[in-house]
């Protein structure tokens, strides 16, 4: 029974709530799909190029009959196709050039995209140092194809291309120069199309208005946004015209962050309904207050607005960095997390595991090192295999993104209780140890035990990074799911080596002291950071239920009276055992009833779009912290102000660690207030992509990110390390102030 329950506890740890953090969003996967609906091919508008040229690359995308792909922007829900480029010496690929695409419905929302066929056009220059020769181009595209589910799918794609002293085309220049033909116009200087605000916000909701002449397209028209971050045009429009015969379309405004936008780029698009004569043209139009208002000019806001940019392509590109090195790097940050603060606990524990088998055999010795090995590599490959999903999913994957689900963090904090509850000897485990034989420090470590506790420490490191983990798992996030597998177990075989060596090599043990009674004493004492590690994941779920944490508590000491129950009258009891076990048992069931489920509501974490942002002081004195924002940043450094962005999150042991240490210190509240610099603080506790964005720019899984402006915006920042001194911050501070 007990084996059943430890098990059942660590398949929910990492099975928690899965599907609701990480489902399918498009209601369909690649589960169960024979072959991909949509067929790429790579074309060329050249067989032989002259070293100085230019010429055209064209991702040829063919789709089975009702199956879709997207556009740059997709609209409501969807991905626009990617290609991530491997070129020869010499060759530079530029943006994918999109033809016009169409608006349909799908899967009950609106979209822009591509049927039946596409052709996403790459211009490609040639250096005049170029070496001539064969060379080939290689590209890995990516795409998500829709119809009734969707499916994310990626296909490698080349060809041949000689680098010769005479030009020659190739077969595909004339499909190429009809696509070309199918592109947007650019924007016309005699434009009369102008956008206005159609009234006040509704909270984070705002209409706009564009208009202009649709020719004889008539009210067979539309205008197609650019995808941009902090806000989203709705793809759906309401279509008027005017007595003078000008088309208005109204679309709604959701903003995400910052301040309202000032411009607006995207595509009028004329004759929607007819494909055959559909057209395009590019424009960026100001945004003025009101219909009646004038125009504002290039440069200027109006009130309570900001100038933003387009996305004009998929935001991060996998860094240049070698496999090899990188591996090293993951190699080097998992041995350093045996070191860091989320996984000391349960070292300590397995420290004195190993002197409990200091008198046992070799043999056996070596057994559970390797078994507390697997436990850390099965660990690591489950999350790897979680990435990958996730990724493929379309969403967005990150380093310790576990912590950033409420249920996980809820059963994770129970589950430390437990261990904590069973060092002190309020029960016992009979199936071996939690790093030590938990239900007598004289008996031997059960295999179960040693692969649990490698299960554990994977767990608890999660929330931690490392020196040389930062930018190797920044690396593994963007590239292929072989890639992110090889990374995640140069990681575990990191974090697990130190233990599996020291079990084969038992005379380095000698060192540790024989065992005998002080081992119960050490047991009971080392239940005290295990403690400690759950009041940390106790504080860290008041931000996802806030006051209701109150019932969590009581629910955790309703529990910890049961075991006591069961561990001192059942276990060690002899008389009236029954009894004992059926009041542990309700007093368990009362509180995951009326605790968890009817007050807590674990299921139901808060809405953080709920909170109001602002700034905040983390304590009387400290650092005033505003909301993060790329435009926010902007805004200061054109004031002049030096800035400082802490990409942090509540689950983040680092994080927590440099601004105790090294940033919100008297020291350097000093300097920040001397050279007047602004702080801004990324919270990255709930995962919202538009951090997971950011942090991709700067190639970065996770946190802790912390970087450095100077007011002079043609400088870049300075990106510190991931473990911070005061001096590191000081100096940097100094240096952006002047």
């Amino acid at each position: 029974m007990r084996v059943v329950v430890l098990t059942f506890f660590v398949s929910l740890l990492f099975a928690v709530n899965v599907p609701a953090q990480f489902g399918d969003p498009f209601g369909g996967g690649q589960a169960g799909v024979a072959k991909a609906a949509t067929k790429a091919k790579l074309l060329l508008s050249h067989v032989t190029a002259k070293p100085g040229s230019k010429i055209t690359a064209g991702i040829e995308l063919k789709m089975d009959k009702g199956w879709h792909t997207y556009w740059l922007n997709p609209g409501a829900a969807g991905l626009p196709t990617s290609v991530k480029w491997t070129l020869p010496e010499g060759i530079t690929a530029g943006k994918i050039q999109w033809p016009v695409p169409e608006k349909f419905m799908s899967l009950g929302s609106t979209g822009y995209g591509y049927h039946n066929e596409t052709v996403l056009l790459v211009p490609l220059t040639v250096a005049a140092d170029a070496p001539l020769g064969q060379a080939e181009i290689t590209g890995k595209v990516e795409w998500l194809e829709c119809k009734e589910q969707c499916n994310p799918r990626d296909q490698e794609v080349s060809i041949k291309l000689v680098l010769g002293q005479a030009a020659k085309e190739s077969a595909s220049a004339q499909v190429l120069r009809q696509w070309q033909k199918k592109l947007p116009k650019p924007k016309e200087e005699n434009s009369t199309a102008k956008a206005w605000w159609g009234g006040v916000a509704k909270d984070d909701e705002r209409k706009l208005i564009i208009e202009f002449d649709p020719g004889e397209a008539k009210e067979d028209a539309d205008f197609f946004s650019l995808p941009y971050e902090p806000f989203e045009l709705s793809p759906e429009s309401t279509i008027s015209t005017t007595a003078e015969g000008r088309l208005q379309v109204e679309k709604t405004v959701l903003k995400f962050e910052g301040d309202w936008p000032s411009t607006i780029a995207g595509l009028l698009v004329f004759h929607l309904k007819d494909h055959d004569v559909t057209r395009a043209v590019e424009v960026s139009l100001p945004i003025a207050a009101d219909a009646n208002s004038p125009v504002p000019t290039a440069g200027t806001k109006t009130e309570g607005t900001t100038t933003t940019s387009a996305t004009v392509g998929p935001t991060s590109e996998a860094p240049s960095q070698s496999l090899g090195l990188m591996l090293l790097y993951a190699f080097l940050g998992g041995i350093i997390l045996n070191v860091m603060p989320c996984v000391l606990p349960v070292i300590s524990l397995k420290i004195l595991g190993f002197v409990n088998q200091s008198q046992e055999s070799p043999a056996r010795v070596r057994l559970l090192g390797m078994l507390y090995g697997a436990g850390v590599l099965v660990s690591f490959l489950i999350l790897a295999g979680f990435v990958i999903g996730v990724k493929s999913a379309g969403e967005l994957a990150s380093w310790g993104m576990q912590m950033s689900n409420p249920q996980f963090v809820v059963l994770l904090t129970i589950l430390v209780t437990l261990v904590a509850l069973n060092l002190f000897g309020l029960f016992e485990v009979t199936l071996g140890s939690v790093g030590v034989a938990a239900g007598s420090v004289t008996s031997r470590e059960g295999a179960g035990g040693a692969f649990f506790n490698g299960v554990l420490a994977t767990i608890l490191a999660t929330p931690c990074t490392a020196p040389f983990l930062a930018p190797a798992l920044g690396f593994a996030f963007l590239q292929s799911s072989g890639v992110i597998v090889l990374m995640f177990i140069a990681v575990a075989v990191g974090l697990a080596l130190p233990y599996v060596v020291l079990s084969w090599n038992p005379k380095w043990l000698r060192f540790l002291p024989k065992p005998g009674p002080w081992m119960e004493k050490f047991k009971i004492a080392m239940g005290f950071p295990m403690l400690g590690t759950a009041m940390w994941l106790f504080m860290l779920t008041y931000e996802y239920y806030g006051d209701r944490i109150l019932w969590f508590g009581i629910f955790l000491t309703l529990l910890a009276m049961a075991v006591w129950i069961f561990g001192e009258f059942f276990q060690r009891g002899t008389r009236r055992k029954g009894l004992a076990l059926a009041l542990a048992g309700l007093m368990t069931l009362g509180g995951v009833v009326f605790g968890l489920e009817g007050q807590l509501q674990w299921r139901n974490p808060i809405d953080p779009d709920s909170r109001s942002a602002g700034v905040v002081q983390d304590f009387p004195g400290g650092i005033e912290w505003h909301t993060w924002s790329p435009e926010a940043v902007a805004a200061a450094r054109e004031d002049g102000q030096p800035v400082l962005v802490d990409f942090t999150a509540k689950w983040c042991i680092t994080c927590i660690a440099n601004k105790k240490s090294s940033i919100d210190i008297e020291s350097v509240r000093a300097v920040m207030t001397e050279k007047n610099v602004k702080a801004f603080r990324a919270d990255y506790t709930r995962r919202p992509d538009y951090i997971t964005h950011e942090l991709n720019k700067w190639n970065r899984a996770g946190v802790p990110l912390v970087l450095v402006f100077s007011p002079d915006t043609g400088q870049q920042a300075q990106v510190l390390p991931e473990v911070l001194t005061p001096g590191i911050v000081l100096d940097a501070l100094k240096k952006a102030a002047g």
